[in-house]
């Protein structure tokens, strides 16, 4: 089992910036990829970003040269730096690990941005 706990989020103007964090404990282990997804009012879950264990990240178009994902030096805690935000990235954002085929999530933190 792997529990993940999100924090660092709030409510920030538009084009300020907001990092979070996520610690994961349990079974680390063969932790394969960590990544950010989002569900904002209304819509789906959709992937934010990702990294995996050797480092490749993938983002999605959204928020390509705006987000920036990163993993701690203990590869258990990932990060997301949120830079140039907007309305638009308003959701709960979670935080996820694949493990041995298995998913797992974060309870999330809400981000709103909003003048």
């Amino acid at each position: 089992q792997v529990q993940l706990v999100e924090s660092g989020g709030g409510l920030v103007q538009p084009g300020e910036s907001l990092r979070l964090s996520c610690a994961a404990s349990g079974s680390i282990a063969r932790i394969y990829i960590m990544a950010w997804y989002r569900q904002a009012p209304g819509k789906q879950r959709e992937l934010v970003a990702g990294i995996t264990s050797d480092g490749s990240t993938n983002y999605a178009d959204s928020v390509k040269g705006r987000f920036t994902i990163s993993r701690g030096d203990a590869k258990n805690t990932v990060y997301l730096q949120m830079n140039s935000l907007k309305p638009d990235d308003t959701a709960i954002y979670y935080c996820n690990c694949l493990r041995q085929g298995l998913n797992y999530w974060g309870k999330g933190t809400l981000v709103t941005v909003s003048s």
